[in-house]
């Protein structure tokens, strides 16, 4: 088989609009694994927010793995072995909280099972509280109550305005942290160094494979740097244009079972040229 590891998304691409893996796309994966290969789940969505759908997919039976956070945590489904960790500095989450409050935005970071904001209401948060099946608990102020590590801080707001504050934020902390949008409307802020393509360069290591031997595929913005570092990029149909300009293939929708399209025929041994194309 030519690629030994398949790296996904979650939202938008291995999963459709009801934020569900489609029973057809279960079954293809479940055949890639037992045909030898890999999966991963790469996501920004918190560790409690992937579990589920590496249950669903039986990544601890064969050895697949998570990566939340967008990288910030690695995990080994099989054993629950974190691999790779990296959590905020110090204070910064007590930073962050204030320029939210300047910026007149929703910020919110996690711990266990809760997704932690002054904000519970917000538009954005039930958002990701669809997105992660986590629930949001009111804290009045964050930066006073998170006296633990966490992995990363999410700022929510309308798309356009965002993108004002974004330009903001990485001029501001550029320097010490990743700054960039996962989705039009959420900013996300991590450790220095973390992003999909980075962390799966580390899973690579530890699994002795090649980026040669991979395959990724996703649809938003934080999904461009690791469309660019596997061996074969696919961004799904209803992805982002400028993660369609840096894919090798763009298959179908996450609604058309895009990632089963591909998968089921790489497993027959058919050529991606002969399927789908930039």
């Amino acid at each position: 088989m030519k690629y030994k590891i398949a790296v996904f998304d979650l939202d938008g691409t291995l999963t459709n609009n009801k934020k569900e893996i489609t029973e057809h796309t279960k079954e293809v994966l479940r055949a890639y694994q037992e045909a030898g290969g890999i999966v991963v789940l790469a996501s920004g969505r918190p560790t409690p927010g992937v579990a589920p759908l590496a249950k669903a997919l039986e990544l601890e039976k064969y050895h697949g793995c998570m990566l939340s956070y967008n990288g910030g945590r690695i995990e080994d489904c099989t054993t629950g072995e974190a691999l790779f960790e990296r959590m905020l500095p110090d204070g910064m989450v007590a930073r962050l909280s204030e320029l939210a409050r300047q910026e007149n935005v929703t910020i919110v970071t996690y711990h266990d099972n809760d997704i932690l904001t002054p904000n519970p209401t917000n538009q954005y948060v039930h958002k990701e509280e669809i997105c992660t099946g986590m629930k949001a608990k009111y804290v009045e102020d964050l930066g006073a109550y998170v006296d633990f590590p966490v992995p990363k801080c999410l700022m929510m707001e309308h798309g356009v305005y965002l993108a004002q504050v974004e330009a903001r934020m990485v001029k501001l902390l550029g320097d010490e942290l990743d700054v960039y949008r996962s989705e039009p409307y959420f900013l996300e802020f991590l450790p220095k160094g973390i992003d999909k393509a980075k962390s799966l360069e580390r899973l690579l290591k530890c699994l002795g494979y090649r980026r040669e031997d991979m395959i990724a595929f996703g649809d938003g913005f934080n999904d461009k740097s690791m469309i660019m570092y596997a061996g074969c990029g696919v961004a799904m149909q209803n992805a982002q244009a400028s993660i369609k300009a840096v894919a090798d293939y763009i298959t179908l929708s996450n609604e058309d079972d895009g990632v089963a399209y591909v998968i089921e025929n790489l497993l027959q041994g058919i050529d991606l040229d002969t399927l789908i194309g930039c």
